[in-house]
């Protein structure tokens, strides 16, 4: 996979740098709740600063405001804790500002429909683009490819390696390269479970995810390489107090719902895990936000982490997995974006990349 210019290949100083970036974070009781994903950026921010940008235009959106004005969805105490975490003033949407952070770029439906006048309206006083949301590099926004037809683009450090750590699955992964994948919607990841079955030894599915793929006519292709569950956590009802059984996933009770995979099939999964060479993970194995109901997606998280091998952690609930209980330290690579690394690693051409010139 060819890889984008880099930020690193040109000189930045004295010039107006527009950058997009995926401040998309939890807010909890009007602050940041997790900053994983700005301390992501950070570097390619002081790389810009070190390099002496004359001004830095920071932009993200924020949660789903569906294109109105949300005041619990403002970047301004993303601004402020951006601000501490780099020990220097963030201007909050002030043009004339050295570095500043402008308000939520879906507060306005012209950035997901790729208006060309919003585009050029965040290009306005700008020499240079630079995307390092890989987060958002799988949507043909005004902010992630409309920008691009008006300015010079460069993909940022994150946005690299991001690309680099998921290439990597796919041209030549060390073996035994197992691939866990989790959640729900089979529908969604069922073409990237194709394509990591192509690649990997073993594919090991949990989740809601498995329980529908048992039901799928067309999954005979990636049979041969797939571990399904044999025992699940089944629950009276969808509810975090509900009583529970271990059953066999054809012996749940009528009107129960499988809510976690078994102890049986934690064991297997994690024998696997810890002795590969290549580990890639997305996905719960259960309903991990109900205590009751995680204890196979924080077993796999353990696997993972106690895997010698290289281990990369596809986003959403299982980066909050290694996060949560201390292991973030023990994987490889996290990666940012849950949807985008899917997409990557499917072979999809994800339009913020494909928008930046090849290296």
């Amino acid at each position: 996979m060819k890889l984008p210019r880099s930020i690193e290949s040109v000189d930045v100083g004295g010039r107006v740098i527009l950058v997009r970036v995926d401040f998309n974070v939890p807010l909890e009781q009007g602050a940041v709740a997790d900053d994983t994903r700005i301390r992501a950026a950070l570097p390619t921010i002081r790389l810009l600063l070190e390099r002496e940008a004359a001004r830095i235009v920071l932009c993200s959106h924020l949660g789903r405001p569906d294109g109105v004005p949300v005041d619990s969805l403002s970047l301004r105490v993303v601004a402020e804790h951006v601000g501490e975490l780099l020990g220097q003033g963030v201007a909050f949407a002030e043009p004339s500002a050295p570095l500043i952070l402008l308000e939520n770029l879906r507060f306005t439906p012209s950035e997901t429909a790729n208006d060309s006048a919003f585009a050029a309206a965040l290009a306005r006083g700008c020499d240079l683009y630079v995307n390092d949301a890989f987060g958002s590099a799988h949507r043909r926004h005004a902010s992630t490819e409309g920008v691009t037809r008006l300015l010079p683009a460069y993909a940022g450090l994150l946005l690299r390696r991001e690309i680099e750590e998921l290439a990597a699955l796919l041209d030549a992964p060390e073996r035994p390269f197992v691939a866990v994948v989790g959640g729900a919607k089979v529908e969604d990841k069922l073409a990237v479970m194709r394509s990591l079955a192509r690649r990997a030894d073993t594919l090991l599915v949990g989740g809601k995810l498995a329980e529908e793929l048992r039901l799928q006519d067309d999954f005979a292709d990636i049979r041969a390489q797939t571990v399904l569950p044999t025992d699940v956590v089944a629950a009276e009802s969808f509810a975090p107090d509900a009583p529970s059984e271990i059953a066999a996933p054809d012996c749940v009770p009528a009107g129960w719902v499988a809510l976690d995979i078994g102890p049986r099939t934690q064991s297997r999964f994690c024998d696997v895990v810890k002795g590969a060479r290549t580990v890639f993970w997305n996905g719960p194995m259960g309903v991990f936000e109900w205590a009751r109901f995680a204890e196979g997606t924080k077993a796999i998280a353990a696997a993972v982490a106690d895997c010698s091998g290289r281990t990369v952690v596809g986003g959403g609930d299982s980066a909050r997995a290694v996060q949560e209980l201390g292991l973030a330290g023990c994987i490889t690579w996290i990666s940012t974006g849950g949807g985008a690394s899917l997409e990557l690693l499917e072979g999809r051409r994800l339009p913020g990349i494909a928008a930046i010139p090849p290296a």
